[in-house]
């Protein structure tokens, strides 16, 4: 999966990368969807191991336009795994307390603890992204905000925690495809907002804020991974992949129970 993994210090373009991209991989979607099945077994298992060694943390952070595929990759790459050891934190507008402080500060508070999988569906990126875009504050203001979220993420390796960042690449075609589905289907009417249509009028825009994000805060400890999203059933392939490659290479081992267990026996 390296292929997909931004190296830092490198210039992105996103017209380089494939949203349609399978890799080598050369089944379709049925077989597709076998393949993760394994891998959903494996991050199972995994997670479990992390909840009871209770001694790392992974923030997984998932950035993408409007329909990239943020709620399904959650819900097909997370299937099965112990919700009592994964969270998930959505960064929608900020409140006004959220406001009150500086913009980190509503993010901190929900990063994982020991033993825990935190999923960011949009994150702290977004005062990079929307609030660029849109005006929300100047050029002078946003710019210093790179190495703020580098420094941040840094601290948050330091202390213990694995960080995994992904984009989610769509093209516009694939978005088209995606609103009018949820348009079509009177169940999925409630995820379409007449705003999503301004956000897509201002696609350059927003594909220029990413690629200087990409560019800017790829860092070795926190790494962005571009994931070629076209393809649904290849998406939730190469995130589950690269999630059980990470947290095979913790290393991690069950603890060793507290008492002596040698002798029990249970009438």
């Amino acid at each position: 999966m390296d292929q997909y993994r931004v190296k830092p210090g490198s210039k992105v373009n996103l017209q380089k990368w494939d949203p349609d991209d399978k890799g080598h991989f050369e089944g379709g979607k049925k077989d597709g969807k076998k393949a993760l099945k394994p891998l959903n077994d494996r991050l199972e298992e995994l997670q479990e191991l992390l909840y009871a060694e209770n001694k790392h943390k992974l923030l997984v952070v998932l950035q993408a336009m409007d329909s990239g595929g943020k709620d399904g990759t959650i819900r097909h790459v997370f299937d099965g795994v112990n919700p009592q050891g994964v969270k998930v934190a959505s960064f929608k507008v900020p409140t006004e307390e959220e406001l009150a402080h500086d913009y980190l500060w509503r993010v901190h508070q929900h990063t994982p603890g020991k033993g825990e999988i935190v999923i960011f569906n949009r994150s702290h990126y977004e005062d990079v992204l929307v609030v660029r875009v849109k005006n929300l504050a100047p050029d002078k203001v946003w710019r210093k905000r790179y190495d703020h979220i580098n420094a941040f993420e840094k601290l948050l390796v330091d202390e213990g925690t694995t960080i995994l960042k992904f984009y989610l690449h769509i093209n516009l075609d694939e978005q088209k495809e995606r609103f009018q589905a949820r348009l079509d289907d009177p169940h999925k009417n409630w995820k379409f907002s007449l705003g999503d249509l301004k956000d897509r009028a201002l696609w350059p825009d927003y594909m220029k804020a990413y690629e200087e994000m990409l560019s800017n805060t790829s860092t070795a400890y926190a790494p962005w991974y571009i994931v070629p999203a076209n393809r649904k059933w290849y998406r939730n392939l190469v995130i589950g992949t690269v999630l059980v490659e990470t947290l095979e290479g913790l290393k991690m081992r069950y603890p060793e129970p507290e008492d002596d267990l040698s002798d029990v026996v249970i009438e």
